[in-house]
């Protein structure tokens, strides 16, 4: 995620173009935050896939358990070999490993994916600063606006009233 943007002087904005890089920011940490939610998810799936490996004991062989064909279709089975089990590789190609190599290639994904969670974690607590900052230059610059404004009515009013 070592996308480098471009500084901008919020100081030199007005508050139409903060609104717009607030908006952009708003997208932005919705979109991390989105594929944070999703790398969680893979996670959590890899390493429900160890303990899936895990379960391959002698105790299991030829008992009757469920089969995850999807998420939500299990089918009957037993276990017969306790040394080889079939993994997904991704975009549907299936290969047989052992279980230790199943186990160590599960893990490998867990461990990059956990990188991966920490930096894309980095760049949302920095996109949220951004946020936050913009939010309130909004603020501060709506006040000056308004203070300027009520000035510039009192010093109008006062006029008026000396000239009649």
């Amino acid at each position: 995620m070592g996308s480098k943007g471009q500084q901008v002087d919020l100081m030199s904005l007005d508050i139409q173009q903060l609104l717009e890089v607030k908006k952009q920011l708003e997208t932005e940490v919705q979109h991390l935050t989105s594929s944070f939610g999703q790398l969680k998810a893979a996670q959590a799936k890899f390493k429900s896939c160890i303990e899936s490996v895990a379960s391959v004991k002698p105790e299991n062989k030829d008992k009757t358990t469920l089969i995850p064909l999807t998420s939500s279709l299990y089918v009957p089975g037993k276990l017969s070999d306790l040394d080889n089990v079939i993994v997904d590789v991704g975009t549907g190609y299936f290969v047989e490993k052992s279980t230790s190599d199943a186990t160590k290639m599960y893990q490998e994904k867990v461990e990059f994916l956990t990188k991966n969670l920490e930096q894309l974690q980095e760049t949302v607590l920095r996109q949220q600063e951004n946020l936050q900052t913009t939010v309130e230059m909004i603020r501060m610059k709506a006040r000056a606006e308004q203070q300027a404004g009520a000035s510039a009515q009192g010093r109008g009013a006062g006029q008026a009233s000396a000239a009649a």
